[in-house]
């Protein structure tokens, strides 16, 4: 199949999907299960989040998430739900979880928050997808 047949046989209401996982995801993720260890890790405070622009931040975000989706749906094709959910996970665990965990490396970063990171981005690539995989 060649990427332009690819594309046009996309399931674009499962890419929107799978991008829009990833706040359901990162609520609970970075709220209840591990928001304040997060914030320590990050140095994140309440008060550096009510200063930023969250239209822009989740705006963005989406977008970002949206292209993540589109590519993920792009590598699981016409894959059944166990290998979406093998390949979002294997992308998450291999891809970007191994790239945070060098950058963070790098910047010196605490082992505690690459583990919060990159255990959300293996989770968010898992249920993307599993949506990809389901509605592929």
């Amino acid at each position: 199949m060649d990427t332009s047949q690819a594309m046009t046989n996309l399931n674009w209401f499962a890419v929107f999907a799978a991008a829009a996982s990833g706040f359901l995801v990162g609520g609970l993720w970075y709220g209840p299960l591990f928001g304040k260890a997060w914030m320590a890790a990050s140095g994140m405070t309440e008060e550096k989040m009510k200063a930023s622009n969250p239209a822009k931040t989740y705006g963005l975000t989406f977008l970002l998430s949206l292209i993540a989706a589109f590519s993920l749906a792009m590598f699981v094709g016409g894959g059944d739900l166990s290998f979406g959910m093998f390949a979002g996970f294997m992308t998450g665990l291999t891809f970007v979880a191994v790239a945070l965990g060098i950058t963070y490396l790098f910047e010196q970063r605490s082992l505690k928050l690459w583990l919060i990171n990159s255990g959300y981005q293996i989770v968010f690539f898992t249920v993307m997808g599993t949506i990809l995989g389901v509605w592929h």
